[in-house]
């Protein structure tokens, strides 16, 4: 599998392909062809191995304080988008079935319903957010994407287990579901903030980092296993505990060597975990199953999508006169963003045998799985062009490329300054190495005077919003800073970080308009002095 892998991440790349969709195709084909034996794409062998990293990779690596300032979006998102995409999704796939009786056998009850809209209802996008990374998205929709999927896999799975319960014929109250979903995600949080403080305080008492790696993997894997044990989410347990030993115990307790090495592991990690799992879901898929309710899976897609569609524009609409509003051009891009993965067709796999339509739910479920997958995955990088999210990366990858090769350059003729000094080295060695860099120098410094004629705007905006933005981050590093130290007290700290947040998250989502706002401003006071 790790052969398969490797060829096919080369002819990703040569394709021009998102990695996932290379990956699921070529599982399919190895599936047909039946040349070898694989592993069974199972509940515990997804739950004990791969979901565990993968989620705790992600967390690691996510800031927990630009979480917290985009909250209102990402938790609402996660949280009650998931609610309410589950029950969309179960009522449009029963009204488009009913259309359908032929396909299903029989009418599909309510619970059976929800029960699938809980195990599509969880989100997927590690190619998405792949995809966006390299083309340089704007990094809010991004994060959002990322965070969002983190969140909503123990959201999915709390409210699964509940809805089985409903279709297994068991009497379950609304309030009774309130609490048991407050207790296992509430209990799973307060465990994974344990874990991940008592690792981050044993890893700031430890100087070698084979044991520092051993230690994030014991708070990545006992996080999850020992919160399902206890009955509480693993997924929020695992999502906590990363997100603490990634902004406090690697921050606070890691030498500069060592967070390199435990990032370098974690980095291959989900690499090696994605592209392992991502073939198993298509070595499981079978087509001709899929084929005989293509009419169903079609309208199991279309409800899925309705769904995700109500929950993001409905999301939007709330947003929209709050700090943390939505641009409306990322709506659809977060819409079609939302594609599934191996969580929701392992969840479909748990189902117990006796559940009524057992078959045709995971069917349905393998068939939203691939549909998101293909159609989405390899239509989200166009669309999000045509959208005007992406594709301004180009010209600002050539200018920082000239720009640091400007900086190197100055920064390598001073170390031979230095050198030269010491008079311990041969000065027509110093000599020649000082015209090859200050030749170098001279030419990037004309490419970079090139694209600035080319494009004097777009590079003024870049540099003014990352300017403005780290400006930004000081000012609240700065009043931290100053309630400290007993100068501000925690009102008047809050009102002015909460007053930051928002300017951060508007430079984020639209920095051309903080940037016309700000240069008009700037227009307004020379005219003022003028006269």
């Amino acid at each position: 599998l790790f052969v398969v892998a490797s060829l096919l991440s080369v002819i990703a790349n040569r394709l021009h392909l998102p990695y996932t969709v290379a990956l699921v195709l070529g599982g399919l084909a190895l599936g047909a062809l039946h040349l070898f034996h694989t592993p069974v794409l199972t509940h515990d062998l997804v739950f004990n191995l791969f979901l565990p990293g993968l989620i705790f990779e992600s967390a690691y690596h996510l800031s927990a304080s630009a979480m917290w300032r985009d909250r209102l979006a990402i938790f609402g998102l996660a949280v009650p988008g998931v609610f309410l995409s589950m029950v969309v999704t179960a009522y449009v796939f029963l009204w488009a079935s009913e259309y359908l009786p032929h396909l299903s056998g029989a009418v599909v009850p309510l619970a059976v319903a929800l029960v699938f809209g809980a195990a599509v209802a969880a989100t997927d996008p590690i190619s998405v957010v792949a995809i966006f990374r390299k083309l340089m998205a704007p990094e809010r929709l991004t994060f959002m994407i990322e965070s969002e999927s983190l969140l909503n896999d123990g959201t999915a799975i709390v409210f699964f287990s509940l809805f089985l319960t409903l279709a297994e014929g068991k009497s379950i109250s609304i309030t009774h579901l309130g609490i048991d979903f407050v207790s296992e995600v509430g209990g799973g949080a307060l465990l994974g903030l344990i874990i991940g403080w008592l690792s981050s305080e044993i890893i700031k008492r430890i100087g070698d980092g084979m044991v520092e790696i051993t230690i994030t993997i014991l708070a990545a894997y006992g996080s999850f296993l020992l919160a399902t044990q206890l009955g509480y989410s693993g997924v929020i347990a695992t999502v906590v505990a990363g997100l603490i030993c990634g902004n406090y115990g690697a921050q606070k307790g890691m030498t500069a060597s060592v967070r390199m090495a435990v990032n370098t592991f974690w980095e291959y990690m989900g690499f090696a975990l994605n592209s392992l799992i991502f073939l198993l879901v298509g070595l499981t898929i079978n087509l001709l199953d899929l084929m005989h309710i293509w009419a169903l899976v079609l309208a199991a897609y279309i409800a899925v999508t309705i769904a995700r569609a109500a929950v993001v524009y409905g999301m939007g609409a709330l947003l929209s006169r709050t700090r943390a509003k939505i641009p409306l051009n990322w709506n659809f891009v977060l819409m079609w963003g939302g594609i599934r993965g191996a969580l929701s067709m392992v969840l479909a796999l748990s189902l117990p045998a006796g559940l009524p339509h057992r078959e045709l739910l995971i069917n349905l479920v393998f068939g939203v799985v691939l549909l998101t997958i293909l159609v989405q995955g390899l239509s989200i990088s166009p669309l999000a062009r045509m959208l005007k999210v992406l594709g301004k990366g180009g010209a600002d990858q050539k200018i920082e490329i000239q720009r640091l090769r400007i900086f190197l350059a100055k920064s390598d003729l001073l170390e031979l300054k230095k050198l030269e000094n010491e008079v311990l080295r041969d000065q027509r060695a110093l000599d020649a190495l000082t015209r090859s860099l200050e030749e170098e120098q001279k030419i990037a410094t004309e490419q970079l005077q090139l694209l600035d004629k080319a494009d004097n705007n777009t590079i003024m905006q870049g540099d003014f919003v990352r300017l403005y933005r780290r400006i930004l981050l000081s000012r609240k590093e700065k009043i931290n800073q100053a309630q400290r130290e007993g100068l501000l007290n925690e009102i008047s700290a809050e009102q002015l970080l909460v007053d930051i947040d928002a300017q951060l998250l508007e430079i984020a989502s639209q920095p051309e308009t903080v940037f016309t706002r700000m240069s008009a401003v700037k227009e307004i006071s020379s005219l003022s002095q003028e006269a």
